[in-house]
């Protein structure tokens, strides 16, 4: 079982990450100024974490509809995904993978995770 776990940066900022039942981070957000606005950026993950994929790693690749999952590639080389809200807005990215199948495995597992994890703050700490 999944869980988002909220902690407080050096700025005083509020982000979470999604964490798989591993322990392993799957997801991680933006800072947000505070804990109400993070646990909205949360609440959009589950929201919309059974949004579609659009690869665009593909040449000629079809484009969705927010929401929706982006693929590509970073600077690196590697594959990235991040996952967009209805208003196209980032709500959270994953790491870079070197294969686009860890990439996508990354995405079926925030599918699988978000819609029921707890929230664990660690923000305090």
């Amino acid at each position: 079982m999944g869980k988002f776990v909220i902690t407080k940066d050096a700025k005083g900022e509020f982000r979470f990450n999604l964490k798989a039942g591993n322990g392993e981070i799957i997801l991680s957000s933006e800072g947000y100024s505070s804990m109400a606005s993070c646990k909205n950026g949360i609440a959009s993950v589950q929201k919309n974490c059974v949004a579609g994929i659009e690869d665009q790693t593909v040449e000629g690749y079809a484009t969705e509809k927010n929401p929706k999952f982006e693929v590509y590639k970073d600077k690196r080389g590697e594959f990235r995904f991040r996952l967009k809200a209805s208003n196209g807005e980032p709500i959270g990215t994953g790491e870079g993978y070197k294969a686009k199948a860890g990439c996508l495995n990354g995405i079926d597992s925030i599918k699988r995770n978000a819609p029921d994890a707890e929230i664990v703050d660690k923000s305090a700490e």
